[in-house]
């Protein structure tokens, strides 16, 4: 079937690192896209910045704020599929102010949901996050592992989840739910492991300063995510269903580590810092996909799986850091929340 295509598609969170990367994946496939970023007074457009002018071409790019529902309306006004990735992610800044991620995750997923009501939008895809069931209690991690909030992050995740599946049942919103695991790949920001570890390895400094380094977690490269995205999109199935986006694959940050050392060719040590480490009980230990739901309902599965696929899209990841003006914005020494 396809994304509907008479209108525009929409993706809130396009400045950011996952939407970017899918803005220009919908410009390859010919799609009109309207690009919903945050308002700001230096009219930037974060990530979309960035990218090459061929990346964006007809793209209509629209800044507002997913808490305000007017400006999130107007935007989604002659769109007939939405994707919802516009969040507040940081689960550091979390502990300092939940009550922004309860009026950014929450209610601006609210406003797109009655938007699309009123609106009668085609299709939502809305964005979950592997961290909503905490620590895994077994593994691999289906869509039937019990939710557990660790985290304000986590907490307000849940609760848009929640949100579009309530909307779907109660008034037949055609909602689906992608729940991908942990995203990495150029452009993330520097608060997330991935690049945190890249960067300092790459600043010539000893050592490579982190919290918890035992935690495992499921990495997947950014382009098998957005593909995940498209496949949800495009499949009939998939409207009311939450769906796991995950490599299927275990990884501790420790091995992590080493697997940058042995991309970059430099030996790397780890030294914790206490200002990086999440309090005990709302660190998540262990994450896993099982991903076959979506291998099965969507035909969905991972170019860039397994122990290979990740040093792949590690070296990838290294390559763009090596950029001197793709890092031009990253400070490297300094702890990002």
């Amino acid at each position: 079937m396809g994304i509907v295509s008479d209108g525009f598609v929409l993706v809130t969170g396009a400045d950011g690192f996952i939407g970017s990367h899918l803005v220009e994946a919908l410009v390859k496939r010919g799609k009109a896209v309207r690009a919903f970023v945050q308002y700001n007074s230096f009219n930037s457009w974060g990530w979309l910045d960035h990218a090459p002018p061929e990346a964006l071409r007809g793209v209509d790019v629209v800044a507002g704020d997913i808490r305000d529902f007017a400006s999130i309306r107007a935007a989604m006004k002659g769109c007939d599929t939405v994707f919802h990735l516009a969040a507040l992610i940081a689960i550091p800044y979390s502990y300092q102010a939940p009550q922004t991620y309860i009026d950014t995750n929450i209610t601006g997923t609210l406003n797109i949901l009655q938007a699309a009501r009123e609106l009668g939008v085609s299709k939502v895809v809305h964005t979950s996050t592997s961290e909503v069931y905490g620590t895994a209690r077994f593994v691999p991690i289906t869509e039937e592992h019990p939710l557990c909030a660790q985290s304000p992050y986590a907490a307000s995740k849940i609760g848009a989840d929640q949100m579009a599946l309530a909307c779907h049942l109660s008034f037949g919103t055609p909602v689906a739910i992608a729940r991908p695991f942990n995203t990495y790949g150029p452009r993330q920001s520097a608060r997330a492991v991935i690049p945190t570890i890249i960067t300092q390895a790459l600043s010539g400094r000893p050592g490579i300063k982190l919290g918890a380094a035992h935690t495992t977690r499921d990495f997947n490269y950014v382009q098998d995510t957005v593909a995940g995205f498209l496949a949800v999109a495009d499949s009939p199935n998939s409207i009311g269903q939450t769906i796991n986006i995950g490599s299927n694959f275990e990884i501790s940050i420790a091995e992590t580590v080493a697997v940058v050392a042995e991309v970059i060719g430099v030996p790397l040590d780890i030294f914790s810092e206490q200002a990086r480490v999440r309090p005990a009980d709302s660190e998540v230990e262990r994450l896993w996909a099982d991903n076959s739901k979506a291998r099965v309902l969507l035909g969905w599965e991972p170019r860039y799986g397994g122990r290979a696929g990740f040093m792949r899209g590690i070296a990838e990841t290294v390559d763009w850091f090596r950029d001197p003006k793709n890092v031009a914005s990253y400070k490297s020494d300094r702890y990002n929340v």
